[in-house]
């Protein structure tokens, strides 16, 4: 029987790991019109209808935190029972044999594979959106449905490391980044048939992503053949992901405002409506940055993105007044996906290897904010903190390597010089950061509406931005995401459709 047609919510347990973002999980699943509780023992998970395991982070504390609270065997267990289980992210890999990220720990073992790390090369993490399709040579078609609801289409990656081989005994589904990995697997045998493990985000991949949590719940049929489709651009580069557009909702005492250069800041909406509004539109991302907080000396303001990641299915990026660890822990708490930090990390460049060791580098935004220098120089920047009121005397490129190397997953790198004035990003320092810093470099400060901002955010990409955000012309409509995905995708870059 159909779950949604009898009026049933189905109740699903959450594994409480300490290593996941776990607003985003449960937001979902109310969404998707489960009942969704939180458990941190054994027989909570044993018993359970649908049990998940979502995890970010890293294998080996991860798996220490299974292991002390018994949750290791109980997942185990679980599985060999039949019962309907979903790992999300870490929490597939944690079902793995082993991980080269924790040599000589062991995991929960229902999968024989080692996890391992991406080739050498590529922009790590793996953040964005790639493709999943089924593996070659398993039938039912190039976009068949699995067994246990999943389809072929965009899915959300946030990742360092991946299975790489076909384990027996799944179903597999594949991605590609510098390679052919596995992008899910689902039990194909009598003993692991409840089992889907997702390396991919499902609860942050959009509606895409929300269908598969209700079809996995037995709560709506599958999509028709081919409307799940990894249809859309196919000019991905090696790299595999597509390129991200990302809104910007700067925020001052809970709306949404906009400025030039952080100044003259005007009201520019409410922050929900907004959100859904692009994220209807296809937007990748949300960044929600309270653009007063580290000035006013306080901690950023969390109602308005509780309210956002209650409805929102896609990523959000949260920064401002970011200054201790426990800030990000409630920026996480309060349904943040990645936090972005700035000036605390110039006062403290340590507290970036703190996050990552505590979160994992996929949560670790570097926001470098970046002024031009006048006169010849032999650095072309100032680093700026504090809303570009105050100067460093840094260099921004030097600092963005630096912060990679302690542990930042990606840069949110903002010309002060080109914020809000609609004059294009400035692309010699996206080319500069992007191949000093070697991970994925988002690009902000200067997009115009119209035509011309169709050619800046094309510009940005080919200087070596993995994601382009904007906010002015977005607020005023001067420039439609649908509309900028279609220019982007004819002039060969390769964008989620």
């Amino acid at each position: 029987m159909n779950r949604g047609d009898a009026g049933i919510s189905p109740s699903v347990i959450v594994a409480a790991t300490g290593a996941a973002n776990l607003a985003s999980v449960m937001a979902c699943l109310g969404r998707a019109g489960a009942r969704a509780e939180l458990a941190t023992t054994a027989d909570r998970i044993l018993s359970a209808d649908f049990a998940v395991l979502p995890g970010v982070g890293a294998f080996g504390p991860a798996m220490e935190r299974l292991a002390a609270s018994g949750l290791e065997k109980a997942f185990a267990q679980r599985v060999r029972n039949g019962g309907k289980t979903l790992g999300i992210c870490l929490g597939m890999q944690l079902f793995c044999a082993s991980s080269e990220e924790a040599p000589g720990v062991q995991g929960i073992g229902v999968v024989d594979a080692e996890v391992t790390r991406f080739p050498e090369g590529l922009p790590l993490p793996q953040l964005g959106w790639n493709r999943v399709v089924p593996a070659r040579g398993q039938g039912g078609g190039h976009y068949g449905a699995g067994s246990s609801g999943l389809e072929a289409g965009w899915a959300y990656f946030a990742n360092s490391y991946r299975v790489a081989g076909n384990p027996r005994g799944f179903k597999a589904w594949t991605s590609s980044y510098g390679g052919e990995f596995i992008a899910a697997l689902e039990g194909a045998e009598p003993w692991n048939e409840g089992l889907l493990l997702c390396q991919f985000h499902p609860e942050l991949s959009g509606p895409w992503g929300l269908s598969l949590i209700r079809r996995w719940l037995g709560m709506e049929a599958r999509l028709p053949q081919g409307s799940g489709a990894a249809q859309g651009s196919t000019d991905i580069d090696a790299a595999g992901t597509a390129l991200r557009i990302i809104p910007c909702l700067d925020l001052k005492n809970g709306r949404v405002v906009k400025g030039t250069r952080f100044e003259g800041l005007v009201d520019s909406g409410d922050p929900l409506d907004l959100a859904l509004r692009y994220e209807a539109e296809g937007a990748d991302e949300l960044a929600m940055l309270d653009i007063t907080a580290t000035v006013e000396g306080r901690a950023s303001s969390l109602e308005a993105l509780r309210r956002v990641r209650a409805r929102l299915g896609i990523p959000i990026v949260m920064g401002g007044g970011l200054r201790r660890e426990e800030d990000a822990v409630a920026m996480i708490e309060a349904g943040a996906d990645r936090v972005a930090i700035n000036s605390a990390a110039v006062a403290d460049p340590e507290i970036i290897d703190r996050l990552a060791r505590r979160f994992g580098v996929q949560c670790i935004v570097l926001a470098v904010d970046a002024r031009r220098v006048p006169g010849p120089n032999d650095i072309n920047w100032d680093l700026v903190v504090e809303a570009g009121r105050r100067s460093t005397g840094l260099d921004p490129v030097a600092w963005a390597a630096e912060g990679a190397r302690r542990g930042a997953g990606e840069i949110l790198l903002t010309s002060i010089d080109r914020d809000g004035t609609g004059s294009g990003y400035d692309l010699e320092l996206i080319g500069r950061v992007s191949r000093a810093a070697g991970i994925p470099v988002v690009a902000s400060g200067g997009a115009a509406g119209g035509e011309a901002g169709m050619r800046h955010f094309e510009e940005a990409a080919r200087a070596g931005a993995r994601a382009i955000l904007a906010a002015g012309a977005f607020h005023r409509g001067e420039l439609a995401i649908g509309d900028l995905k279609n220019h982007l995708s004819a002039h060969k870059q390769g964008v989620r459709s």
